[in-house]
């Protein structure tokens, strides 16, 4: 089935905000902006995007659903729990070394949406806790549900730090490595 010209528009507009969201932030780019790197008339904006903050949640989403697949990918692979949550370390370091390295989107939104009641504020929550959440199950393979949970935790911290460290132009992705791999060893260990 072949997508509908109306959402391969949305598609279209969804993915031109990204770009221009994650190198320029939120607040700092305008509708008419976007609406002018789409190539799309202001009525087809605001049919398919009522305000700016249903697309934020929209660019948010799309960013997390292409994770979201990188994770279900991995949950299919044939490798131990260690291996997978090494892999998760690999993509960030390959993304932090790519020209479209930005910082983490999510990071930016939320602080340019404070707010835990905002929309934007939601959809971040969602994606960091659904990665942790996707950690935490991949762990539940090598060590019980409460180590899990607080390993997961950790790891994410990590890979938040890792990020802003990225980000200053500052190598970090080793010392999470190591890291991450030492709260593995000690929550895998003897109850």
């Amino acid at each position: 089935m072949t997508p509908s010209p109306s959402s391969g528009k949305r598609q279209h507009v969804v993915e031109t905000a990204y770009t221009l969201f994650k190198q320029g932030g939120f607040h700092a780019t305008g509708i008419d902006r976007i609406i002018a790197e789409a190539d799309i008339a202001k009525m087809t904006m605001y049919r398919h995007f009522p305000s700016k903050d249903e697309l934020i949640v929209e660019v948010l989403d799309y960013r997390t659903g292409r994770f979201d697949r990188q994770l279900d990918r991995l949950e299919q692979e044939g490798i131990t729990a260690e291996q997978k949550i090494e892999r998760i370390f690999d993509w960030h370091e390959r993304w932090f070394r790519s020209a479209d390295f930005h910082g983490c989107l999510f990071a930016h939104a939320l602080a340019e949406f404070g707010d835990p009641g905002h929309p934007v504020f939601k959809a971040v929550a969602r994606q960091k806790n659904g990665l942790r959440s996707r950690m935490q199950a991949i762990l539940e393979d090598v060590m019980p549900p409460d180590r899990a949970a607080g390993a997961a935790a950790a790891l994410l911290m990590l890979i938040e730090g890792a990020t802003l460290m990225a980000q200053m132009g500052q190598p970090a992705i080793g010392n999470a490595r190591k890291a991450a791999a030492a709260i593995i060893a000690a929550a895998s260990g003897p109850l």
